[in-house]
């Protein structure tokens, strides 16, 4: 079956772009210092402005990539992303300032979009009864890669030094592009004259808008703690080993993610993508209070783990509604739109925590994003229009 081919040829390039757009993480402040910004608050704004500036370009131009994938073809985006964040990624390694890596995050983020477009072809090749388990798999890749770029960035930066992680990592996003080049086939029908116009487009999609927000809630929900986990976990643990805990704590989430992709994956595939997204959403929400009423650090780390496992049941079940639910001739459309709705959980997540631990208290970010959670699964639950269009889609196939 080709869809398993292009499933293994998808995996290791998916690992290469998150492991090459997270090994910078570790050294990112030491590396703007090297660039001549010396006070400590200019570093930390620094630091979060360029770290930021890649989900903001990418969040704006993600349907736009999908919109063009649907004209001439996934392989052909993959290519553009892989060689235009290869290149501008080595760049990172020649600057002289600040200022100068930050307009090069920003124009990487400009040709970011391989893992969405990697995840839409496959859908496109994967047969609607094995869509959970393809796609949950292919997310593991993305999930490993994040894991354990951080992990290769510091040992990288010990042997290369900080310039060398750049050019290394660019490289790997180059071979990302040459293992799709050669080895993924695609056939495309080129439709220049589109019969459907654009506002007939977004009709089309309208049934996909619940699953867009469910992308964007996910990734909120998972990063909104992200900035004051450190800071939070100081509150609960007294020890010598502050900064091993914390990175066990924020490594134990994406370690569920991995197990929880796949498994429910297959289970939503058994039984509807819309049932497991609805129970994950649920799942998630209730794994916050483990969290918020933890007053010891293996109690925080099982919440964490349940948050990880059940976001990453809901990636998959997402990922199968859109290719269910999308028309053929929009599904890279649509999944640009997911992936650029996952970004701005991405962006709005962590400055949601922060404002809300600064302004309020740290314990209240974990009621809102379980509020968040759980409104979110009543609109899907009450959506009669997603679950119409299931019910057409099960007939028709």
């Amino acid at each position: 079956m080709y869809w398993k081919r292009s499933l293994w040829i998808l995996w290791p390039a998916n690992f290469l772009i998150a492991a090459g757009m997270s090994l910078i993480i570790p050294f990112l402040p030491l590396y703007i210092e090297k660039l001549g910004v010396s006070n400590i608050q200019s570093v930390e704004h620094w630091t979060g402005w360029i770290f930021s500036a890649q989900f903001i370009t990418s969040f704006l131009f993600q349907p736009l990539w999908g919109s063009l994938a649907d004209r001439y073809g996934r392989k052909v985006m993959l290519i553009r992303s892989a060689i235009g964040m290869g290149t501008v990624t080595a760049l990172m390694g020649l600057v002289t300032g600040p200022e100068q890596l930050l307009v090069l995050r920003l124009i990487n983020g400009l040709f970011s979009g391989f893992i969405s477009m990697s995840i839409s072809l496959q859908a496109s090749v994967t047969p609607d009864k094995d869509a959970g388990r393809s796609l949950g798999t292919l997310q593991t890749g993305q999930i490993v890669g994040t894991l354990i770029g951080p992990l290769i960035g510091g040992f990288l930066s010990e042997i290369f030094g900080f310039e060398g992680v750049f050019f290394v990592t660019g490289g790997l996003i180059l071979i990302a592009g040459m293992v799709v080049m050669f080895f993924i086939k695609e056939d495309v029908a080129v439709n220049k004259e589109r019969s459907i116009k654009k506002k007939n487009e977004w009709g089309a999609l309208k049934p996909l808008f619940p699953v867009f927000i469910a992308a964007a809630v996910t990734q909120l929900a998972m990063m909104s703690i992200q900035p004051i986990i450190t800071l939070y976990t100081r509150t609960i643990y007294h020890g010598s080993h502050l900064t091993l805990v914390v990175g066990l704590i924020s490594a134990v989430t994406g370690i569920a993610n991995l197990i929880g992709s796949p498994i429910l994956g297959r289970i939503g595939d058994r039984y509807g993508q819309r049932k497991v997204l609805i129970f994950s959403l649920i799942m998630a929400a209730f794994a916050f209070l483990p969290q918020v009423l933890a007053t010891d650090v293996k109690v925080l780390l099982a919440g964490r783990f349940l948050l990880g496992l059940f976001i990453g049941g809901m990636i998959p079940s997402l990922n199968v509604l859109v290719k269910k639910l999308a028309p053929p001739n929009l599904q890279a459309t649509a999944f640009g739109i997911s992936s650029s709705a996952r970004f701005l959980g991405n962006l709005f997540g962590p400055l949601l925590g922060t404002f809300v631990a600064a302004a309020y208290n740290i314990k209240d970010i974990f009621y809102i994003t379980m509020i968040f959670l759980l409104i979110n699964m009543v609109s899907i639950v009450r959506n009669k229009k997603l679950e119409l269009a299931l019910r057409n889609h099960k007939k028709a196939s």
